[in-house]
């Protein structure tokens, strides 16, 4: 069940009346790195999703669902096992990144691999940041794995599904790169060398010295942005807050402070 609720930056003036009701801000809230299968649709890894593709964010259902889809038809696509969704190879220890386009207050994040939970992250009933990270040890649970990632909301009875699909122990994790798209293109030859995963604590979000700020010209759907980068869009010059994959209607003029910061 989905409902039209007004933009919650909107109190700072930066967005008009006009985006009320909007396809972005009737959504709320999805993993988009390691990918999701609904991050996979939204950049086009995987074809013919049907309507997630346009709203990632927008898998709600009641608490309490086990499937990728949390029950709702109309998001059936993503418990479709036959489309074999490939798996990010990751270390043992997983940082998942959430991205906020509403931030409701929030019970709890749980993590499930095949029915059992894993991992429980206390929300406090607080209202969450626009990016939220939790790191999750799964090195009991080796190999091909579909991880359902809930965050249960705290004053509704509604919750928000995200299923990824893993390679535990396959590779290390890279909390802050853009999964679903190429990467930029390589660093200058005096960059730091690549070749080493980030820890865990590279993903905070607001901490723009995670990477060399860069250039990225103007922005672009289709791209795989990573934090600091810096790029211009109707004239103005915003800094990217958290690696990512660019889509249609997620400009940074929209996503001001979730995804990008204004400079």
């Amino acid at each position: 069940m989905r409902r039209s609720i007004a933009y919650p930056l909107a109190t700072l003036g930066a967005i008009g009346s006009t985006l009320v009701v909007t396809s972005p801000a009737l959504a709320h809230g999805y993993v988009s790195a390691p990918p999701s299968r609904q991050a996979l649709c939204a950049a086009g890894t995987v074809k013919d999703c049907g309507p997630i593709q346009f709203e990632p964010q927008s898998v709600e259902a009641p608490k309490g669902s086990k499937s990728c889809d949390g029950g709702v038809a109309q998001w059936s696509v993503l418990s479709d096992e036959s489309r074999n969704w490939p798996a990010k190879a990751v270390g043992t220890n997983v940082t998942f990144t959430w991205v906020m386009t509403a931030r409701h207050k929030t019970s709890n994040w749980e993590y499930f691999i095949g029915g059992k939970k894993v991992a429980t992250v206390d929300g406090g009933n607080q209202q969450p940041d626009a990016v939220v990270t939790h790191n999750v040890n799964l090195s009991a649970f080796p190999g091909k794995q579909k991880v359902l990632a809930v965050w249960n909301i705290g004053d509704t009875p509604m919750a928000f599904y995200s299923c990824i699909d893993l390679n535990v122990g396959g590779g290390a994790s890279s909390p802050t790169a853009a999964p679903t798209t190429p990467p930029p293109a390589s660093p200058p030859p005096s960059a730091a060398p690549s070749s080493t995963a980030p820890s865990p604590s590279s993903a905070a979000p607001t901490t723009s010295s995670a990477a060399p700020v860069t250039s990225s010209g103007s922005w672009a759907p289709g791209v795989a942005y990573k934090t600091g980068d810096k790029v211009t869009f109707d004239g103005k010059t915003y800094e990217c807050r958290q690696g990512h994959s660019s889509l249609r209607s997620w400009e940074p003029s929209i996503y001001t402070l979730a995804l990008w910061l204004p400079l």
